[in-house]
């Protein structure tokens, strides 16, 4: 069998698993449709879902208490896997949960587990074991009401007192042992180790909502605020208890008070929008990387079919949940995809350029460029799991997308891409003319205008300080705080049954009353909508529930309003600060690993932190609302910046290696930037095309998310060409002692 058949027969096979993909993408597999787009779960902005409001049984609870269980109930969310769900207080008394992708209410509620009240008691005296009804076994029950334990002085702990609670297991003569992990706050260490040293030998009790779930015997005294639960549990009765005694150690009981199941937030029409934008600038990508780098455009674009057709069965079968910021690490992926080809393609026309026949140019430049997309990657990898270990709901969604594409948008670069490539060589594509004019780089000193660049990006960062106190003297806050961030009023208004208003009329509605943008959903199965505003004062109010009442043909009473709380609360602000700032140093320690030099490092940090400092200064002067979505653009800003960086560092450790008597280190960095100068400019234009189709076709919620982040694309462009090798420069000089590898 000549190579032509060997090649034609390797097209069709990854033409078959492209199909194959494609087909599982669009239709899925077996009853339950695997791996479809149509089961991927949405998140409540997609999709809608379920919508949860408790109340507190403390009648007046303090702000404190109520802070400290909406950050805990989100905590609580998380670890059920609702990475996007969403924790925040309404009113006084209550906290709101939503769900996104669920469609029942009561399913939901199972599932995330009634928010009851913990106690931690003495069990002599107070709880007894009997026999069960149907005579399956044994359970414990309370010989007192847990006011007359309470009364008795023999409660040890209550929910205040628990900081956390872990499912884990040990190995002991061979056999596993499922253990739950206690850790206590500086109060309950001090009662827990008074009590466990009065009482060794006797039982303590864990009562949730007036029902002893686990009776334990004290085998020593318990100082040091940690203890450890065991007694032959499955791994699955661990977590179980673990998990409630999380639910349980709220600072505050929680009654339901209502669940609905709503609508998306974004509305079907941002989806379609949204779907067709996405179309649009796909199909932009794959006609460039084509005509400019015809048969290696040509693999890459059905590399990057089958990468998109993995992330789609991907996201099923893994059950991510996907919204907003979830999509911005995917874009963020596909332009890290394309990325990589265009590293790997400018190195093989680089390698033909200088001479190499087409075969060994292809493999010489997969090898120059592994060193670029592995370290670019693997930094951005290491920001995602930081980001999902430290974070909560918005940031873990995004990390969890961003993840899932890396490692996909790796596979097919460096490995799908590879195979279609020389399989379409040896199907007769192996003429130089077939992989694109080969150009060179032209020298240019960028070095010359340092200061010129200096002053440009000083103009823009102080365009931004400057829009930053404007914003904080005519509204009070530098940026404009979405609701999200601030909170504001909430609304429920049950409509008439022959009135049916839509998302998008009751958002106009909302503007014609009162001048105020809203985020509306409807609620299932009932003719009522949820309409969010900024805080609204009385006067606002009663405008608003006027023009309602005239308008729809709603009754006063039918409108329920209250003060909502931000999603973002400020735990999860620090939250997510700690996690961008752990990711942040974690990519630096690797780069100063792997390029042996702290100048390398430094520069990374100051790129860094320049183009999101421009990116804020779009914010801040265009007064764009700052939500959830901020977060994700703001973190795709960072990977966007520290993948370009690197690109240009590989050029200049390979051409420090090099580096001839005449050359300053000046040239070294001229010749790096312009060697990179395609590069930057292609992936640029690439992740543009995805982005500005958004902003093109997307509504005004879409636009908000996209036009910040197309300006964090041209600015890491700019950045990448204009700043980090000039920085690199510097500090290289500055500090002349420490010596390249």
């Amino acid at each position: 069998m000549n190579h032509k058949v060997k090649g034609l027969l390797k097209v069709l096979l990854v033409l078959a698993a492209g199909g194959a993909i494609a087909f599982t993408a669009l239709c899925g597999i077996g009853k339950n449709k695997k791996g479809s787009a149509e089961g991927i779960r949405l998140g409540l902005d997609l999709a809608g879902g379920v919508s949860i409001t408790y109340e507190t049984v403390k009648e007046n609870p303090t702000a404190e208490e109520l802070k400290d269980t909406v950050y805990k109930l989100q905590k609580r969310v998380d670890d059920s896997g609702q990475t996007e769900a969403a924790v925040y207080q309404e009113g006084d008394n209550r906290v709101n949960v939503d769900i996104p992708g669920a469609t029942d209410a009561e399913e939901t509620l199972r599932e995330l587990g009634r928010v009851g009240e913990i106690f931690f008691v003495l069990g002599t005296g107070n709880v007894t074991s009997v026999k069960k009804e149907d005579d399956t076994g044994w359970e414990y029950v309370l010989l007192k009401t847990i006011e007359e334990i309470k009364e008795a002085g023999d409660v040890i702990l209550d929910g205040t007192d628990i900081k956390s609670a872990e499912a884990g297991w040990y190995q002991e003569n061979g056999l596993t042992r499922n253990v739950v992990s206690l850790t206590l706050n500086d109060s309950g260490r001090v009662k827990f180790g008074e009590a466990t040293t009065k009482h060794v030998g006797e039982t303590i009790a864990i009562i949730y909502d007036g029902k002893p779930i686990s009776v334990a015997t004290v085998q020593e005294p318990l100082t040091e605020g940690k203890a450890q639960i065991s007694g032959g549990f499955t791994a699955e009765e661990a977590n179980n208890l673990a998990t409630t005694i999380r639910v349980g150690a709220l600072p505050l009981e929680l009654r339901e008070l209502r669940s609905n199941v709503v609508g998306a937030t974004l509305g079907q029409e941002a989806i379609k929008t949204s779907l067709l934008a996405a179309a649009i600038g796909i199909a932009l990508v794959l006609i460039f990387m084509a005509v400019r780098y015809r048969i290696m455009g040509l693999a890459a674009d059905l590399a990057l079919c089958i990468y998109i057709g993995l992330t789609v069965v991907c996201l099923n079968l893994l059950e991510i949940t996907l919204t907003l910021p979830g999509l911005a690490g995917i874009i963020l992926s596909i332009g890290m995809a394309v990325d990589a080809n265009v590293i790997i393609f400018s190195r093989i026309q680089e390698e033909i350029g200088v001479g190499k026949t087409v075969r060994s140019a292809i493999k010489l430049g997969f090898s120059k460029a592994f060193g670029a997309i592995f370290d670019g990657n693997l930094t951005t990898l290491f920001a995602a799991a930081v980001l999902y270990i430290l974070g909560s709901g918005t940031v873990k969604g995004f990390a969890t997308t961003l993840a899932l594409g890396i490692v996909l948008s790796m596979f097919t670069a460096l490995a799908v891409t590879r195979f279609i490539l020389y399989a379409l060589y040896d199907a007769g594509f192996d003429k130089e003319k077939h992989y694109g004019e080969v150009k060179g780089y032209k020298e240019f000193s960028f070095t010359k205008h340092g200061k010129k660049y200096a002053l440009i990006s000083g103009v823009l960062i102080l365009t931004g300080v400057v829009g930053m106190i404007a914003g904080k003297v005519a509204t009070g806050d530098t940026l404009a705080y979405g609701l999200d961030f601030k909170g504001g009023t909430s609304m429920t208004v049950l409509f008439p049954e022959e009135v049916t208003p839509s998302i998008s009329e009751l958002e106009t509605a909302v503007r014609s009353a009162i001048g105020e943008e809203a985020v509306v959903s409807l609620v299932s199965e009932s003719n009522a909508a949820v309409i969010k505003t900024q805080e609204l004062n009385q006067e606002k109010r009663v405008a608003l529930t006027g023009y309602l009442v005239e308008q729809y043909n709603v009754q006063e009473a039918e409108i329920e309003i209250q003060s909502i709380s931000g999603t973002v609360s400020g735990e999860m602000k620090r939250d997510a600060i700690i996690a961008v700032v752990v990711a942040t140093l974690v990519m630096l320690i690797y780069i100063r690993f792997r390029f042996s030099n702290l100048a390398f490092a430094a520069s990374a940090v100051l790129a860094l932190v320049h183009d999101v400092l421009i990116v804020l200064a779009v914010y801040a002067v265009g007064r764009i609302s700052v939500g959830n979505t901020f977060i994700a653009c703001m973190l795709t800003i960072v990977g966007y910046s520290v993948n370009a960086t690197i690109v240009v560092f590989d050029r200049i450790r390979e051409n420090l290696k090099e580096q001839l008597k005449k050359e300053s280190y000046a040239d070294i960095v001229n010749k790096s930037i312009a060697q990179t100068f395609s590069r930057n400019i292609y992936t640029s234009l690439t992740t543009f095309f995805m982005v500005a189709a958004l902003v093109v076709f997307g509504v005004s919620s879409i636009r908000e998310f996209a036009i910040p982040l197309l300006a964090g694309i041209i600015c890491g462009a700019y950045s990448s060409i204009c700043i980090t090798g000039l920085l690199w420069l510097k500090l290289r000089e500055k500090f002349p002692t420490e010596e390249q590898e």
